[in-house]
């Protein structure tokens, strides 16, 4: 250990001697590996944001409850109040036909003028009822049999189909990050037996000299290491940039969707490649030395 250690410097040279031996090849290896780490980044952070956003949807999770206009004031109170009673029910409160109006107006955004068109407000009173989501069928089941409850508006179906997208990032997450362990393993293994037979006069001199296995095998495990490093920094990199451009379109038109901070996905993401890239160009070394020294 103190032998390897008092040669860094020899071992960082031999690595850079190999990389430049191949410097074409090395370099579209390291931007085969960057895109690879790449399209995986996009596959998780829309993995992760999409998760994130469908666990704040749920904890906000709300029906609409129609009543019959015709009830009086003091009927409306007593309905919210037996709602409140349910259990599941975390809020309920009446929305009045103006709150219903201004809601909508925020939703629409620049194309809210087409309200301007209708002579009267076209948005009726409700009660808004917040919900615990996997308690939503039994609340259900207790408010549409109310007495001047005319009907329920949810979004079960919207939270169902977000469930469901969920559920194909993951497993497209899964299968991208088995693809890029076997790609990164291939393209390293075939670097660095391709380094070592282009050495390979070099490495029969050092096993002549009585050098040990892991003396001649540090700087290909270097070469290997510093290939996948480069590869998971340009892929964060391409991944910072290409998450900037994605919330820059969805926060404008849709700035109702209750995105994750940028910057805590960014550096999840970074650390989360950077220690893959690390972790592959490890293994892929160790691949690539074993089955050279088997044959």
């Amino acid at each position: 250990m103190t032998s390897i250690s008092s040669n860094i410097g020899y071992f960082f040279r031999e690595a850079k001697t190999v990389i430049r031996l191949n410097l074409l090849t090395n370099i579209l290896s390291l931007l085969s590996t960057g895109l690879i780490f790449f399209i995986l980044a996009m596959v998780i952070s829309g993995w992760w944001v999409s998760s994130e956003v469908i666990e704040v949807i749920q904890e906000e999770a709300e029906v609409s409850v129609y009543f019959d206009e015709s009830l009086n004031p003091m009927d409306v109170l007593h309905l919210v109040k037996a709602i409140k009673g349910i259990e599941g029910v975390r809020e309920a409160r009446i929305v009045d036909q103006g709150e219903a109006y201004s809601r909508m107006v925020e939703i629409l955004g620049e194309e809210a003028r087409v309200l301007e068109f209708f002579d009267d407000n076209p948005f009726s009173s409700f009660i808004e009822v917040k919900i615990h989501l996997e308690q939503m069928n039994p609340v259900l089941e207790k408010i549409l049999p109310m007495k001047g409850i005319e009907h329920v508006r949810d979004n079960r179906e919207i939270l169902d189909r977000l469930h469901s997208v969920v559920r194909i990032l993951k497993l497209v997450g899964y299968l991208a990050a088995m693809a890029v362990g076997i790609s990164t393993l291939v393209i390293i293994s075939h670097m660095i037996r391709l380094g070592i037979y282009h050495n390979r006069e070099q490495i029969n001199t050092l096993r002549l000299l009585g050098a040990p296995e892991i003396f001649i095998a540090c700087p290909f495990m270097l070469v290997g290491m510093t290939l996948t490093l480069g590869g998971g920094l340009l892929a964060s990199m391409m991944s910072d940039f290409a998450l900037k451009e994605v919330y820059a379109q969805m926060t404008g038109p849709l700035p109702f969707i209750p995105l994750p901070p940028l910057e805590t996905i960014v550096g999840k993401l970074a650390l989360l490649v950077i220690t893959l890239s690390i972790s592959l160009g490890f293994i892929g070394s160790l691949v690539g030395l074993s089955s050279e020294r088997s044959n």
